[in-house]
């Protein structure tokens, strides 16, 4: 039997020998950008990687998501390892889609490539005979939280539960049968080393607001309306008031923008939209914070007379990574790197449904350099392909081979370790309830 060493020798010189192959996947889905739940190509082209691979594999999960199964030769755990499909909304980037303002600003296609990479290579280097379990590889939609009223209307209609793609995933019991899941986020952080992983990230619930008052002649006869815009402003104000009874150690972000200030500026606006995400480190001061906020809204409506809707949607919740599997993601960062190109940093204020998944399983969301320019902006692109595309294969290739090697030893130590915060079934209805419609009248007591 091959050592494990000799096991990921062969899986590297598998993906070295891909790599045109994997930095070409890499490339087209960054020319070919798609939003959520609507990756049809992206994941139409990682569904063909694996048939050419003969990889068994299930489509159209959560819309389209994509999920493929290489068995190991004995019974044991199974380890997903994970990609994105879906882009952001960035229609100043030279590459976004003209229609859509589809942009991958982030690094989603990096994931797919490092993905479809690590696939290659433990199918080309054969081995699933030294391996326990299984390893899932999983192209998962929708992970930024965009297009918020399109989702919203695809839950209303019953076509969705969640708005975002792993919970939906969740729901509908894709992750049943996966015991940890690990995946890579490229960076593009100076300040970072070449690895780096954070010890916890924000989650978030997400609003979508309005507010309601009359119409009339703004300038003959401004008192006979009721100003939406002056009601959401002062609701701003109020927001704004609230930020230093935010804690510092619940990292709250609120960052409210208005989508619609009125029709036509000689007349009193008489409705106003807004929408705002609440973050924080824990589901608690998530919570906290948004009972702030609303009350602040309500306030905006009390002051003017207006009405407010306020609809509260389930966002992600808080992701902490494993610090089993952490260990793991540095030590072959560090043998494949150097010992100087690993880091480790606190808590991130961003967020992510692998949060979702965290709450549930042993899970990590670490970050690999290979980008340049700052997230989600026009400046963003994938500068070192090495880095961005064929690393982050092999990283995830080799953590499987450590979970599941020598009858999948360390596999089993992890899940012996871990607890989970939430059984799926908590974890579904926490979100659920999170689920909430507020009409106030500006009147009442």
């Amino acid at each position: 039997m091959p050592t494990k060493s000799e096991i990921k020798k062969r899986i590297c010189e598998a993906i070295d020998r891909r790599r045109d192959q994997i930095c070409r996947i890499g490339d087209h889905i960054m020319l070919n950008p798609e939003l959520g739940f609507k990756e049809f190509e992206t994941a139409k082209l990682v569904s063909q990687t694996m048939d050419e691979f003969g990889l068994p594999h299930e489509t159209e999960l959560a819309i389209t998501g994509v999920k493929g199964v290489l068995q190991g030769s004995k019974p044991g755990p199974t380890v997903a390892l994970i990609g994105e499909l879906d882009s952001l909304v960035v229609s100043g980037h030279p590459n976004a889609n003209p229609k859509t303002g589809a942009a991958h600003a982030c690094g989603h296609n990096a994931q797919i490539a490092g993905l479809m990479g690590a696939m290659m290579g433990m199918v080309d280097a054969r081995v699933v005979d030294n391996l326990a379990g299984r390893i899932v590889f999983f192209a998962v939609p929708a992970e930024e939280f965009v297009e918020v009223e399109y989702r919203l209307n695809l839950v209303k209609s019953g076509k969705l539960s969640f708005l975002g793609g792993k919970p939906e995933l969740i729901k509908h019991g894709h992750f049943d049968d996966i015991d940890m899941a690990v995946m890579i986020h490229t960076h593009s952080d100076e300040s970072l080393t070449k690895a780096a992983i954070s010890a916890s990230s924000n989650g978030f619930v997400a609003k979508m607001i309005r507010f309601v008052g009359k119409a009339s002649h703004a300038g003959g006869a401004p008192h006979r309306g009721i100003n939406a815009l002056n009601a959401a402003q002062i609701a701003l104000s109020a927001i704004n008031a609230q930020r230093e009874t935010f804690q510092d150690h619940d990292a709250i972000r609120v960052h409210p923008i208005i989508t619609k200030g009125g029709d036509l500026v000689n007349v009193i606006p008489d409705e106003v939209c807004m929408e705002t995400y609440v973050r924080g480190r824990t589901a608690e001061g998530i919570l906290d914070a948004s009972m702030k906020v609303d009350r602040a809204l309500r306030a905006g409506a009390m002051a003017l007379g207006a009405t407010v809707e306020i609809e509260t949607l389930p966002g992600y919740m808080p992701l902490k990574n494993n610090a089993d599997l952490r260990t793991l993601y540095e030590k072959n960062a560090r043998a494949r790197l150097g010992e100087d190109e690993f880091c480790s940093v606190g808590h991130r204020t961003g967020s992510t449904d692998m949060g979702d998944i965290s709450c549930i399983m042993p899970a990590i969301h670490p970050y690999m350099s290979g980008a340049t320019g700052p997230g989600h902006s026009v400046e963003w692109h994938i500068s070192d392909k090495e880095m961005g595309y064929v690393e982050p294969a092999k990283s995830l290739a080799l953590i499987a081979v450590d979970l599941l090697y020598d009858r999948a030893a360390e596999a089993k130590a992890v899940l012996a370790n871990y607890k989970p915060e939430m059984t799926k079934n908590q974890y579904l209805d926490f979100q659920n309830n999170l689920f909430q419609t507020e009409v106030y009248d500006g009147e009442s007591d």
